[in-house]
C-alpha cells in the first residue's frame, strides 16, 4: 500500500486534510477516505479555506481498526504479530 502523508494530525486522533480550492470535490473526500484506511486513524476533517470556507468530517471505523484497538493478532501465524498480553 502507498504513504499517507496527512496535511496534519490533531491530538493523535484526527487528520486534517487543508483545501484553498473554490468548493471541495468528491475526490478530495476520497483522498482522506485514503488516508482513514490505511492509518488507525477513524476521523478526519477536509477544511476549505477557498472563497467560501467549508468544512466536512468524515468518520471511518472497520473491522482491522476495531483488531488494533482491542490489541488482537492480525496474522496470528505470525510472531510478529502475537499478541503482547
Amino acid at each position: 500500500m502507498g504513504e499517507c502523508l496527512a496535511d496534519m494530525v490533531v491530538d493523535g486522533l484526527i487528520i486534517l486534510e487543508l483545501k484553498a480550492v473554490d468548493k471541495l470535490a468528491d475526490a478530495h473526500e476520497a483522498q482522506l477516505l485514503r488516508s482513514l484506511r490505511v492509518t488507525s486513524f477513524q476521523v478526519g476533517r477536509l477544511l476549505d479555506f477557498g472563497p467560501e470556507p467549508e468544512t466536512r468530517r468524515q468518520p471511518f471505523d472497520d473491522e482491522l481498526k476495531q483488531r488494533r484497538r482491542r490489541k488482537l493478532p492480525l496474522n496470528p501465524g505470525n510472531p510478529a504479530c502475537a499478541d503482547a498480553s
